[in-house]
Formats: structure tokens, C-alpha cells, sequence
């Protein structure tokens, strides 16, 4: 039996993030079953989804899981080695023309890597949160969540794995990679 949740389900730092979990699932299906400029369209959006997500993460919910749960410094390492393999594997195919016959196969790798760390995050880290922390709490951490992604890169670093990096090196970052999706969008028509 499941119980349902206090607070809605993305107002909830875990609906929030197993939702965006299901979001980059979909769009990793959408690029493998798709072609020509419907995936590569498709492939931009998991880019960027994947780079803000992690972003998010790596600056609100890894802290806050390393200070509050017993055993904490440990699974936030092991998410946070997980997440530099992914983002290497990331950058990598974000240079790739989505034609190149070497694509698809390096997605799938990136996939399998993706939604295992995925699962990783949701049993181990997302669930002992939800039960750690009131519902006011989530719903903080859940707007924290949103603010980190507004401003977050849009695309691959790999090497900026913790909190601290992603917040020198971020702003800066974040909108380089910006202008660098307007040009790209100017370029491409869209």
C-alpha cells in the first residue's frame, strides 16, 4: 500500500526529483527511437535537463544528505563519482553529431549509467531525505531546488562535482553555456 504524499508531489524535494528522474528517462527514450533534427532536438533537451538536475543536486540535496543521514559522506561520494563518469560520457556525445553512427551505442552507455545513478540516488539518498525532513522542509528544499536550476549550466562540467565548485565556477559558467544555446538556437532556425 502507498500513502500519499503531504505536500504535492513536485512542491516535495523527492516528487521533485524522482519526476525529473521520469522526465530523463522519456527523453533518453525519445533521442534513441528519434532522427535527423527530432533528435537532435530531443538529445539538447537531455543535455540541458541532465546538466541543471545535477547541478541542482550537487549544490542543494548532496550537502544536506551528507550533514543529515547517517552513513551520508559515504553515498554522496558514491553519487557524486557516478555523476563525474556520467558527465564525462555527457560532454563527450554533447560534441557528436547525433548522426554520427557511434552515437546511439555512446547514448545507451550513458543511459544505463544515468538511470542507474538514478536508482542509486532514489534508494539511497531521495528516500531516507523524504523520511528525514518535515514537509515544510522538503518544500524548501524543493524551491532551492528550482532556484539552483534557474541559474545553473546548461550543459556538461565535468570536475565540478560539489557545492562549492559549482558555486564559484557556475555563474560564469552557466551563462556561457546560455549564450552558447542562443547562438546555437539563432543558428539552427529555432
Amino acid at each position: 500500500m502507498t500513502t500519499t504524499p503531504a505536500v504535492p508531489q513536485t512542491d516535495d524535494i523527492v516528487g521533485l526529483l524522482r519526476e525529473q528522474h521520469g522526465r530523463i528517462r522519456d527523453l533518453f527514450d525519445l533521442t534513441l527511437r528519434s532522427s535527423g533534427q527530432a533528435r537532435a532536438d530531443a538529445f539538447q533537451d537531455l543535455v540541458r535537463l541532465l546538466a541543471v538536475h545535477e547541478t541542482a543536486e550537487e549544490e542543494i540535496v548532496h550537502p544536506m544528505a551528507r550533514r543529515s543521514l547517517p552513513g551520508g559522506e559515504g553515498i554522496v561520494d558514491d553519487r557524486l563519482k557516478e555523476e563525474r563518469q556520467a558527465k564525462e560520457m555527457l560532454a563527450e556525445l554533447d560534441g557528436m553529431d547525433t548522426a554520427d553512427p557511434a552515437f546511439l551505442d555512446k547514448l545507451d552507455r550513458l543511459r544505463i549509467e544515468v538511470l542507474t545513478h538514478a536508482r542509486a540516488e532514489e534508494r539511497y539518498e531521495f528516500e531516507r531525505l523524504g523520511d528525514e525532513f518535515t514537509d515544510g522542509q522538503r518544500r524548501g528544499m524543493a524551491a532551492a531546488v528550482r532556484a539552483a536550476e534557474s541559474i545553473a549550466s546548461t550543459h556538461p562540467h565535468p570536475g565540478t562535482e560539489s557545492a562549492t565548485k559549482n558555486l564559484l565556477a557556475g555563474p560564469a559558467v552557466a551563462m556561457a553555456d546560455r549564450v552558447r544555446d542562443l547562438i546555437r538556437a539563432a543558428r539552427d532556425g529555432g
